[in-house]
């Protein structure tokens, strides 16, 4: 919960969601388990607001922001899920991606990217919703039945909030759709020509409506014991990254943010028209802030693992408890001795689009210890994000002379000192983390029919940052950049689609 007069951050809370790996590649997570973390989420900053002595009534709009990719089908007349929602990262539709490349003239992975400003990849709600139609008979049953609704993580919870079963609103914002490969981002509505050519019902598709109008009302919900939101305004939707650009106040041409989150994600706000990269970016729409506001877009960079790398490290290798002591060990030495980690674990994202890559650690000798490669994973971070600023510079012919920050992992000073390094540019964070939070309540605050938040760059509280600048000589950084590009090289076409299967 946000002040809208100041943006300053009041009370908060967090919940971690599981994630499951039913088999090696997949990645799913339960929609019910979601939606009840919201239900907590409020609930208890509803509890702290009121021993803050703040009045909850004095909540006027509620804005959400989710992972812009992960997909979920689900029953409109029972309001269940027909099966988990299937994450970003997930690489199990890679036949799937195939199978529909064989059908594209000379095989093109970007034969669409002048509509959608998208390659074709594992990583759009399309191909996950194909899977899901061909793999799953109930889902296929409720499409015959005319029961299925398809949405991003933001329409599952939009419809279960403003009612569900019982009247929920069915829409998505424009961010949101133009991550499903669905949506034509130049006319900003669904692409019947995509979806024949993924062969996917339009009737099961969310109604597209801009970053910030109200969708609907929130609903009393049995497990929400307070009932204090009911009847409060659901007006801000937008998707992660495009709420963290936002909530980073990136309103002008050129300006960019990088998310350090489960993966990492640079946006550079080109403006009112679409940037199309030559350098493996993506072209997606930033935000579009009112109804009868303009689209503005942006050019992203994404890298499938970031934090995720910290997390395997906790949970696969054991060498660390928590997150936090990921930054101690690194710290302990202060160098990764000559060892490199490309966590390619999902295959490579941005610049590459390589799905053939997998995670390699090399440049290991009998001296290297856990030390060193918890430094080379924090390191594995730092320098994907430079091969993402070096494609945007090239895009814009504009390079950026800083770069701001936000996201968990923005929490390891370690991590940005090294950022700053390999980067020879400035580090800039906002003090405030929560930022993707802060655009979400924003757009929310901002809409029409609310009007309690100036979006009006005049009006906007200057943030106080923290500056991490470069305190490496720019020779240094370079030679370490191109030892990690050569270890790139080395993690591609590991895993070939002709392997025996064991599953």
């Amino acid at each position: 919960v946000f002040n809208a007069k100041t943006a300053e951050l009041l009370s908060h809370h967090q919940v971690e969601i599981q994630q499951k790996f039913p088999k090696e590649g997949w990645v799913e997570q339960d929609p019910k388990e979601i939606l009840k973390s919201v239900h907590e989420c409020v609930e208890k900053t509803c509890e702290k607001l009121q021993q803050l002595n703040i009045d909850i009534t004095n909540i006027k709009a509620i804005g959400v922001s989710n992972q812009r990719e992960t997909t979920v089908v689900w029953d409109k007349t029972t309001g269940e899920p027909l099966y988990n929602a299937i994450v970003w990262l997930d690489l199990r539709t890679q036949s799937t991606v195939e199978r529909l490349l064989k059908r594209i003239p000379g095989k093109n992975k970007a034969f669409f990217k002048c509509r959608t400003g998208l390659p074709l990849s594992t990583y759009f709600s399309a191909v996950k919703l194909r899977w899901l139609l061909d793999n799953v008979e109930e889902i296929r049953q409720a499409v015959d039945d005319g029961r299925a609704m398809f949405g991003t993580i933001d329409s599952w919870l939009i419809w279960s909030l403003t009612g569900g079963k019982n009247g929920g609103v069915h829409c998505t914002d424009v961010t949101n759709a133009s991550r499903t490969m669905l949506f034509n981002i130049n006319s900003l509505e669904w692409d019947p020509e995509l979806c024949q050519f993924f062969d996917i019902p339009m009737e099961i598709l969310p109604k597209v409506r801009s970053s910030s109008e109200i969708y609907g009302l929130m609903k009393i919900c049995p497990s929400l014991k307070s009932g204090a939101l009911t009847g409060v305004p659901i007006s801000g939707c937008l998707g992660d990254q495009s709420a963290a650009l936002v909530g980073q106040m990136c309103f002008q041409d050129g300006q960019s943010k990088n998310t350090y989150g489960t993966g990492c994600f640079l946006l550079c706000n080109t403006g009112q028209k679409p940037v199309f990269s030559e350098h493996g970016l993506l072209t997606t729409i930033a935000y579009k802030l009112g109804r009868d506001k303009p689209v503005c877009y942006s050019l992203e960079g994404s890298v499938a693992i970031a934090g995720a790398v910290v997390r395997w490290l906790r949970d696969n290798l054991g060498i660390v408890n928590t997150s936090q002591e990921v930054e101690k060990l690194a710290a302990e030495v202060g160098t990764s001795y000559g060892c490199y980690f490309v966590p390619a674990f999902s295959g490579l994202y941005a610049p590459y689009w390589e799905p053939s890559a997998r995670g390699i650690i090399c440049g290991l000798t009998q001296f290297t210890n856990k030390n060193h490669i918890a430094f080379a994973a924090l390191e594995a971070v730092c320098f994907q994000t430079r091969e993402i600023l070096d494609a945007i510079n090239k895009d814009c012919g504009i390079p950026l002379n800083q770069l701001q920050v936000d996201g968990g992992m923005t929490n390891n000073k370690l991590l940005m000192q090294l950022q700053a390094d390999i980067l020879c540019i400035p580090v800039v964070k906002p003090s405030m983390p929560e930022t993707t939070a802060l655009g979400a309540a924003m757009a929310a605050g901002a809409a029409e029919g609310v009007g309690i938040w100036s979006l009006n760059p005049g009006d906007l509280t200057a943030v106080t940052c923290e500056r991490f600048e470069p305190q490496i000589n720019p020779e240094e950084s370079e030679f370490r950049y191109a030892r990690w590009k050569k270890a790139v090289m080395k993690s591609m076409g590991w895993e070939t689609s002709e392997a025996p299967s064991n599953g």
